[in-house]
């Protein structure tokens, strides 16, 4: 049976993730939204806290890094009497706590990168050994592929014991930062989706040039970066999971992948969403706006009813997030659960952070307070990791039992 109460053995992780959102991102917050593409040396000692805890197993799988996608495979037998509140749901939660503190910031921890995440789905024991204290960015998005994955054009021929990559890609969030980027590319175009695949390609690779860094509208202390790959030869080994190619399987080893990362961006969008409700809450307090909650919205001021609705709606996105890990975690198919939280959760995050910014007046749209800053942020966790209409069409497809050619 699930519940969607935080779970016990994970609450002092939690809580501690809090205390670093709001005593130490927080803070810094502004210095670095201004100074866009200047690195947060704070974040080197936070990194070697998250890695001490980690080491010691008080974590307990936190971090972006901890997220897995169970399998039957797994060494100890699945009891499915048993339910688990695992690494995904951990990393989930504190990933929302530390976005309330800054989503840039979060997105700019070392080895917190997506490509961690990717690496965690995918990739076999001895590649999670092998990579285990590298920072992995994630480089999916093309010029020309909009929105769909599945028409990058970026190649890997084999040769010899190494792969060779040809392709560019936009949009690498910790492009230059992260010590390595997990690339995806096809072994053969003419089999489609099948023939995808991702390769762990480390920084100093030859072939491999970062072209720019992006100006963005939001997420500012993050970088983000074009990356060009000519003749650029990877080791075999460095290809995730399995070489074969399945045509039967489809794109479902890359979409493991998505399974594993949309929820933490929804995450992101939760803990981002949160934290424009609790200063919005206090402003208006302030103000003398009373909000009840045990009485009728009706009953209550326009802003009050509005504030109740935005909070509401924020709800039900923390609890699809949820429940997408958790069944991670129990060892149930949620490519359906995943895309459903990125859509509720990254459309309410827009919602939400804009919606305080209205209740705030001059306050929300001024730089006295951080409302205007998290509405910036919001709007990528809508767009990055697959689009709010990407989202809805996987939705869709799942619910109908349509397969991407059928339902486009």
């Amino acid at each position: 049976m699930i519940n969607l109460e935080t779970p016990r053995k994970h609450r002092m992780v939690i809580d501690q993730a809090h205390q670093v959102a709001m005593n130490m991102l927080r803070p810094i917050s502004r210095k670095y939204d201004r100074a866009e593409h200047a690195y947060p040396k704070e974040l080197d000692m936070l990194a070697a806290m998250i890695d001490g805890l980690s080491e010691s197993g008080t974590a307990e799988g936190a971090g972006a890094a901890g997220a897995s996608q169970p399998t039957p495979a797994a060494k100890e037998p699945h009891d499915p009497t048993k339910v688990r509140n695992g690494a995904n749901l951990a990393s989930i939660m504190s990933v929302a706590e530390m976005c309330w503190g800054d989503t840039g910031l979060l997105l700019s921890m070392p080895r917190q990168g997506l490509g961690n995440a990717a690496i965690a789905a995918v990739a076999n024991d001895d590649q999670k050994a092998r990579f285990k204290n590298v920072w992995a960015s994630m480089a999916i998005t093309e010029p020309s592929m909009g929105s769909d994955s599945a028409a990058l054009t970026t190649t890997a021929v084999k040769d010899g014991d190494h792969y060779v990559i040809n392709g560019e890609k936009i949009f690498v969030t910790s492009g230059e930062r992260s010590d390595a980027v997990v690339v995806w590319a096809s072994l053969d175009r003419s089999l489609g989706r099948a023939a995808i695949k991702s390769f762990v390609v480390e920084k100093g690779t030859p072939g491999m040039k970062v072209e720019r860094l992006e100006h963005k509208l939001g997420i500012r202390a993050s970088d983000t970066a074009v990356i060009t790959f000519t003749d650029c030869r990877v080791p075999a080994e460095n290809l995730l999971g399995s070489p074969e190619i399945d045509v039967k399987a489809g794109f479902g080893g890359a979409m493991a992948t998505f399974d594993n990362t949309r929820p933490l961006v929804a995450a992101m969008a939760i803990g981002c969403a949160r934290a424009s409700l609790d200063l919005t809450r206090d402003l208006l307090e302030q103000a003398g706006v009373v909000i009840d909650y045990d009485r009728p919205a009706i009953l209550q001021s326009a802003a009050a009813a509005t504030f109740l609705a935005l909070e509401a709606d924020w709800e039900g996105a923390k609890l699809l997030t949820m429940q997408a890990a958790w069944m991670a975690d129990n060892r149930k198919p949620n490519s359906l659960e995943a895309s459903m939280a990125k859509a509720k959760a990254g459309r309410v995050g827009s919602a939400v952070t804009l919606g305080c910014v209205e209740l705030a007046g001059t306050l929300g749209y001024s730089e006295s307070e951080l409302l205007e800053k998290w509405s910036r942020d919001s709007k990528i966790l809508d767009i990055f990791e697959g689009t709010q209409q990407i989202q809805q069409l996987i939705v869709a497809r799942r619910v109908l039992g349509l397969s991407s050619a059928e339902l486009k």
